[in-house]
């Protein structure tokens, strides 16, 4: 396939502003929100100042009422009102498992669903998040990717997720209080619903406004973004976002990823592994790390491990091995502590971090791979996932 071909999906973003309602200001750029309070009358030399104003009320005190903000005039707070909206996704249902996971079923417009999990840890708190509804990717060992592509998520869409999280945690700060340096949100994976380098631009400003220093303030290295290999991106990624970056590898044979990984067809193991090893930002203290389900009998074989430490040969990175999290209806099923224990020693006595993923959240369906809006839930049986892989 030309290398040159644009590489985004035709699917629809949710526009900013509905035809017959207001501008949301959440989603937008410094920039953007300037010239939207130029539009409704704010003169220019006072707009960088009001722009920092609300952009500090909304991202670092979480308000998300016009009123609330009481260093603008109550005539400019009555404005904002009658011109913009805050919006973020809607919590239809929160879920919160056993080793405390919590999983929130969230309502964007047009009524879509997407799935957001909070992974509480000694050492960190992480948010998994979503940045499309369902996906296209079609990844089969992958609950999400049974779920058909709906569209696009906004930048408003992504960083609100941030925001119900931290609204749910009640982790905005109180004015007076004293600084908690100790955060229950600290980093941030784009390991949910979608292909993040499908939806590049909307990612890329969402994650922008979770590293600004006057809101969320979210470090860049507490940020990793998951891919299933869209080559062209790669090194965008690390121009324009600066984060981590994932990769979902899962397999060390073009013709088992393209299986596992349908996305391989098109940018093979080769030509991935090329992307990666000129990607701008790697390097020891920033490897890459690649995501690696253990199937029973498909991908976790000896000859598999050598082979994946033979194929990243002279990448900085680490390995992170995930035991297959069974869905209704999977059609693989998970390895064996011994046999997942056994390719991580090969991989470790290669020179490579190889911990094993403890599976979180799995009786409220939150593990890796099995996100899936409720609607969408269940729709193919394992006879159909085999069929079409071939597996």
């Amino acid at each position: 396939m030309d290398a040159k071909a644009p590489i985004t999906q035709d699917v629809l973003t949710i526009p900013r502003k509905a035809t017959d309602g207001p501008l949301n200001l959440i989603g937008m750029s410094r920039d953007q929100m300037r010239d939207a309070l130029i539009a409704i009358g704010t003169p220019e030399k006072q707009a960088k100042m009001r722009t920092g104003q609300i952009w500090q009320w909304i991202y670092h005190w979480g308000v998300r009422d016009f009123d609330q903000m009481t260093n603008l005039s109550k005539d400019y707070r009555a404005l904002l009102a009658e011109t913009f909206t805050l919006d973020i996704p809607q919590v239809v249902t929160r879920q919160i498992s056993d080793d405390g996971t919590r999983k929130y079923l969230c309502r964007i417009a047009g009524g879509h669903e997407v799935e957001v999990v909070y992974i509480p840890e000694t050492d960190r708190g992480t948010l998994c998040i979503s940045s499309q509804v369902g996906c296209t990717l079609t990844c089969s060992f992958c609950h999400t990717g049974t779920q058909k592509l709906v569209r696009n998520l906004t930048a408003a869409e992504i960083i609100g997720q941030v925001m119900l999280a931290r609204d749910d945690l009640d982790e905005w700060p109180e004015p007076g209080a004293r600084r908690n340096e100790t955060r229950l949100l600290s980093n941030i994976v784009l390991m949910g619903m979608g292909e993040p380098l499908y939806n590049f631009e909307n990612v890329r400003d969402a994650m922008k406004i979770a590293m600004d220093p006057h809101g969320i303030q979210l470090s860049r290295r507490r940020i990793t973004l998951s891919t299933s290999g869209v080559v062209p991106e790669i090194a965008r990624t690390a121009q324009e976002i600066g984060c981590q970056l994932a990769v979902s590898f899962h397999g060390t044979t073009d013709d088992i990823r393209d299986k596992l990984v349908p996305i391989n067809k098109r940018w093979n193991i080769e030509t991935l592994l090329d992307a990666l090893r000129a990607y701008p930002k790697v390097s020891n203290s920033e490897r890459i790390t690649f995501e690696y389900v253990m199937l029973d009998g498909i991908n976790d074989s000896d000859a598999d491990a050598r082979r994946l430490v033979k194929l990243i040969d002279g990448i900085p990175a680490k390995i992170n091995l995930i035991p297959f999290n069974e869905w209704p209806g999977a059609p693989y099923k998970r390895s064996s502590n011994n046999r997942i224990r056994a390719f991580a020693e090969i991989v470790y006595q290669a020179g490579y971090a190889s911990p094993i993923r403890t599976p979180r959240g799995e009786d409220i369906m939150a593990a890796c791979g099995q996100l899936k809006s409720a609607t969408e839930r269940a729709r193919k049986s394992r006879a159909q996932i085999a069929k079409e892989t071939g597996l």
